[in-house]
């Protein structure tokens, strides 16, 4: 099979938050380097591509997410449909977890973890025309282990993918400037239990060579980006490295703002220097609060307390850092009552503008190999795991939960489609949680308020 010709090896990116896609940047640089030519799509921002797909002969997917998961599995669809000969390999952190699914639905391999390496040896596996098992890699009756060893990174290759002005953009001080998108590490060294990282990475991690980092922001920067989203799961999981390559970033980019995504425990370590950060360019930092209810975040094994958010929260913005704190607002043990005080809070600690109103919205997923699926806490609640929703199902104690969940992520889809102003989605959520209108709705939000610094592209998993 000759899978070196410009196109014979086609990557797909479904989704990855509106960024330009390391997904697809990175595995194509790795590949371009053992001499292969692949093509890119990404099917968020350019279509379907049914020629590209017809002559391509390996065709990957990227899986990086939940989202893009579900996207991916219509995808393997319309693959079969124009190309039913070609190789399809899904890969990224959700390929692994949902193999046997994905594999039932037309995958021909999957790979997760460190995956460029599996994947590489898999083509020249298919180029020599041999049979052998490849490790790494999961296929029809061949289980494999994830690959967790150490990358010779490469420079992602980005010239095969639509330009940064196509993807979200900053906002910032009443400006809209172009971003880009890169990561400095990988995995994870903590074990929170309903993320999908540590059942992949075991609590390892691995960072990228500050040069390859620096590489892939110069090619960014000469596509126009003023700004760069570290995409690590936590920037802080090695603080020395994160300082480092921030302070070679500004001292070649001395312009150029970034943010990054970290841990609460590690925002209240000294070895977090938030103020370096801060003079560096850091404008924001995503950090995953998840909840208030203490007995949540002990389940959920997130290392920190109700209170340690709280202050987290105050030391960013003590150093003009914007915090955009994210949630996971429905579980199996939140109240009612605790949604309602959690909206208070945010009303009372001036959070309304720092935070996403889908975040309002999000129920607990639990993917299959999640660590939460075994713990004693979530059993109780837990139904049979739905292959097809890619996730176990379960149901709330009380039933009024279930109820405002939906009631609220209809309102937060309707009010997102109609672009209303994020400030009132945040009272009307308030008053679905009362269950009755409310006297101070947008009461002092102006509409030509300067927000906080955010991405234009909401998060969600």
């Amino acid at each position: 099979m000759d899978l070196r010709g410009n196109g014979a090896i086609l990557l797909i990116s479904c989704y990855e938050l509106g960024h330009q896609p390391y997904g697809v940047a990175h595995p194509s640089g790795y590949l371009n380097r053992a001499g292969y030519s692949p093509a890119a799509l990404d099917i968020a921002v350019e279509g379907w591509d049914v020629a590209a797909v017809q002559a391509a002969r390996f065709i990957g997917i990227s899986v990086p997410m939940h989202t893009a998961l579900r996207l991916g599995l219509k995808v393997i669809q319309r693959i079969r449909e124009v190309n039913p000969d070609g190789i399809v390999c899904c890969y990224g952190l959700y390929a692994s977890l949902n193999a046997t699914y994905l594999l039932s639905q037309g995958a021909d391999y999957c790979v997760g973890g460190e995956s460029e390496a599996p994947m590489l040896d898999l083509v020249r596996t298919l180029e020599s025309d041999s049979t052998s098992t490849v490790s790494g890699v999961i296929g029809p009756g061949q289980q494999a282990a994830t690959c967790l060893e150490r990358l010779p990174f490469a420079v992602p290759a980005r010239d095969t993918l639509p330009q940064l002005d196509r993807y979200a953009h900053l906002e910032s001080a009443g400006e809209t400037r172009v971003a880009g998108y890169t990561e400095a590490s990988r995995g994870c060294l903590y074990g929170c239990t309903h993320c999908p990282i540590p059942p992949v990475y075991g609590r390892r991690f691995f960072v990228v060579p500050i040069e390859t980092v620096l590489a892939d922001v110069r090619q960014q920067v000469a596509q126009g980006a003023t700004h760069i989203t570290f995409g690590d799961p936590d920037f802080l999981n090695g603080p020395g490295h994160a300082l480092r390559v921030v302070d070679t970033m500004h001292q070649e980019f001395p312009n150029l703002t970034f943010d990054f995504t970290a841990k609460v425990e590690h925002l209240l370590k000294p070895s977090a220097r938030l103020e370096h950060f801060a003079a560096a360019g850091c404008l924001f930092i995503v950090t995953a609060v998840e909840s208030l209810n203490d007995k949540v975040l002990e389940i959920l094994d997130k290392g920190h307390t109700c209170q340690d958010a709280v202050t987290a929260i105050q030391r960013v913005r003590q150093t003009g850092i914007a915090p955009r704190p994210t949630w996971v607002p429905f579980t199996p043990w939140e109240t009612l009552e605790g949604f309602q005080q959690l909206l208070v809070w945010i009303e009372t600690e001036d959070l309304i503008d720092y935070i996403d109103p889908v975040q309002y919205a999000i129920r607990l997923l639990i993917p299959p190999g999640s660590w939460l699926a075994q713990h004693p806490a979530c059993l109780p609640y837990l139904g049979k795991l739905d292959e097809a929703a890619l996730s176990y199902q379960w149901t709330h104690p009380d039933p009024r939960m279930d109820v405002l969940q939906r009631e609220v992520a209809r309102r937060v889809a309707d009010d997102a489609a109609a672009a209303v102003d994020p400030a009132a989605t945040f009272y009307r959520v308030q008053e679905i949680a009362h269950g009755r209108p409310l006297s101070n709705v947008a009461r002092g939000f102006s509409s030509d308020r300067i927000r906080p610094p955010r991405l234009t592209e909401s998060w969600f998993c």
